[in-house]
């Protein structure tokens, strides 16, 4: 029989005391954080990889919002890698590899490319990469000859404005104005095409000033592999399409699969960065920056949707977890991620208080408008689905998916499924979040979010203490 058994705490379990506070208001409150030693984040919230969180349209709005998305694995690499070059390709000042069509092609064929990538214009370029053209929708809609060439119906080069690599963004803005464009080829001394900068890169920039975005201004975002099969050739793909962190994504991160996964990744690609999890202590922390790994997501079982400790008896309550795992990489730089078990936004002050640089969030993102899936309408309202990741259903779809007889009888879930009402723009739950977190800083006389983790008190309060800590004695109005 266990002897000693420590006693382990909870965001409930706990609340930060007040101190004098130098901050005159929350605005003033900074909330940068760094995910790992090379991707900076202007808001420390990510959205976790779960198919009814994140694909391109939540990692787009996060990212805009100076947070980082990490796109789940639940689709073939070929779907998943149109998801990350949906986010990589969707503004940028410099796109690097602009989507470009041979002036042989038939229209027939641009038609299908514009169908597959959502993207309405190519530029034309022969074989030794000069540009000739461009061929847009407008040149095609009235056409009803698809089998003519695109150098039939393309505008030339003649009659294209371009710009040389050296351009400015202030020279690029003014380029835009005077000639009333929408996409601006760069070329080489030699005409051959080497980027292309859009009017909506340009709009953007100035729209979202703290996007996350990458050296070359395109907005970053993360993907997850597994630990088995494909996973070297998915982590290979992925981060060819224009990944910025590779997340595997494991619900034990300290099972010899996942170390060896995390092992073989690093080895094949020394400069990826790599998130790893989940784990709940500090010797899985240890074990994971033995494989070497920048970031370590820390939680077992507490999210929501998650059942992993009434099925399995697993787990360490969320709040130890956390600061067990900071003390473990204390001195080495790699980053704690609390990865579930926000229930009320100041859990987020209390996580990144408790040392954790970022906090993922799955059931606050989950029924905006940019997580994956259908808006149901039941009893005059509007849902979507959000399931965990180890759910019946999920991993029943994941098995037919690839193509498994397995028998449903045989699933042990570790998850369930449910309806979330509708909540619209992401945007909206995000200002919320952050206005809740510089608030709380705000209370613990923070400025940034390293001063939150110097400065922070914690003191332990009994249910009562929790109860009164609840709106009480009332009739919500809603």
């Amino acid at each position: 029989m266990p002897q000693n058994i420590p006693l382990a705490l909870t965001y409930d379990d706990v609340l930060l005391t007040p101190l004098r506070s130098k901050v005159r208001h929350r605005a003033d409150v900074q909330t940068q954080t760094e995910l790992t030693k090379k991707i900076k984040l202007q808001i420390p919230l990510l959205s976790t990889n779960m198919d009814t969180v994140t694909e391109s349209k939540m990692a787009i709005a996060m990212a805009r919002a100076g947070g980082l998305g990490i796109i789940h694995r639940f689709m073939s690499i070929e779907d998943q890698v149109k998801e990350v070059e949906a986010v990589t390709r969707y503004e940028g000042f410099l796109i690097d590899d602009p989507y470009t069509v041979k002036p042989d092609k038939t229209l027939r064929y641009i038609v299908s490319k514009i169908t597959t990538n959502s993207v309405s214009s190519y530029l034309v370029i022969d074989n030794d990469h000069k540009l000739l053209g461009i061929i847009c929708r407008r040149d095609i809609i009235f056409e009803s000859d698809l089998s003519k060439t695109v150098e039939q119906v393309m505008t030339p080069l003649s009659k294209l404005i371009t710009a040389k690599t050296h351009v400015t963004p202030e020279e690029a803005r003014q380029i835009f104005a005077k000639h009333k464009i929408e996409k601006l080829p760069i070329i080489d001394n030699k005409g051959r095409l080497k980027h292309l900068i859009t009017a909506k890169s340009i709009e953007n920039s100035e729209q979202y000033p703290q996007a996350t975005k990458d050296n070359q201004g395109r907005l970053r975002c993360g993907a997850a592999v597994g630990v088995v099969g494909d996973f070297l050739e998915r982590a290979e793909a992925l981060l060819k399409a224009g990944a910025d962190i590779l997340v595997v994504d494991v619900a034990h991160g300290q099972n010899q699969a996942s170390l060896s996964a995390i092992k073989a990744i690093r080895k094949k690609f020394p400069s990826a960065q790599i998130i790893g999890g989940n784990v709940a202590t500090a010797q899985g922390a240890r074990d994971l920056i033995r494989v070497g790994v920048d970031a370590i997501k820390v939680g077992i079982g507490p999210g929501g949707i998650c059942s992993t400790r009434t099925v399995t008896g697993v787990g360490v309550p969320q709040l130890s977890a956390i600061m067990d795992c900071v003390k473990a990489v204390k001195n080495t730089g790699i980053k704690i991620i609390a990865d579930g078990g926000t229930n009320y936004p100041g859990d987020i002050t209390k996580a990144l208080a408790a040392g954790a640089s970022a906090v993922m969030l799955a059931g606050w993102f989950a029924g905006t408008e940019e997580s994956p899936g259908q808006i149901i309408i039941r009893k005059n309202k509007r849902y979507k689905v959000h399931r965990g990741s180890a759910s019946f259903m999920s991993q029943a779809d994941r098995t037919s998916r690839l193509g498994m007889s397995a028998q449903l009888n045989t699933i042990v879930p570790e998850g369930v499924e449910s309806l979330i009402e509708y909540k619209g723009p992401v945007a909206e739950t995000i200002y919320q979040l952050i206005g809740s977190l510089r608030s709380g800083m705000s209370y613990c006389n923070a400025l940034s979010i390293k001063e939150l983790q110097k400065n922070a008190k914690f003191i332990r309060i009994t249910s009562a203490g929790w109860r009164e800590s609840l709106t009480h004695n009332i009739q919500e109005i809603y």
